[in-house]
């Protein structure tokens, strides 16, 4: 004869499901979210020198974007778009030194 799938005399309340015998485990996982502030919708990535970011970065003076936006850099710029005055002044900037005016579209520092 078979035997049974699970104990009978255990109540369903008080059973563990990680240690049942019924052949389910139950997956505990931590979900990792980024956490979004208002207002990161409207941010944006913005030309600066690199040697002003990392000053900024040391000291905590804010820096000036080629589209003349001050702020104090802290954020990862690969996750804003591009800031639309900072790109047309770079692509003029580019331009004018003879070269296509294209690039990798990334600013260092994002800003608000």
């Amino acid at each position: 004869m078979s035997e049974p799938l699970s104990d009978p005399s255990a109540s369903p309340a008080t059973a563990d499901p990680r240690t049942s015998s019924s052949g389910t485990a139950l997956l505990d996982r931590q979900l990792v979210e980024q956490p979004v502030e208002p207002g990161d919708h409207e941010r944006y990535a913005h030309y600066v020198r690199k040697e002003k970011v990392l000053e900024s970065a040391l000291t905590g003076e804010p820096v000036i974007a080629l589209c003349g936006k001050v702020w104090v850099p802290g954020r990862d710029p690969n996750k804003f778009p591009v800031c639309p005055m900072c790109k047309e002044v770079i692509e003029g900037m580019r331009a004018r030194e003879g070269g296509s005016g294209k690039g990798s579209g990334k600013g260092s520092g994002a800003g608000e």
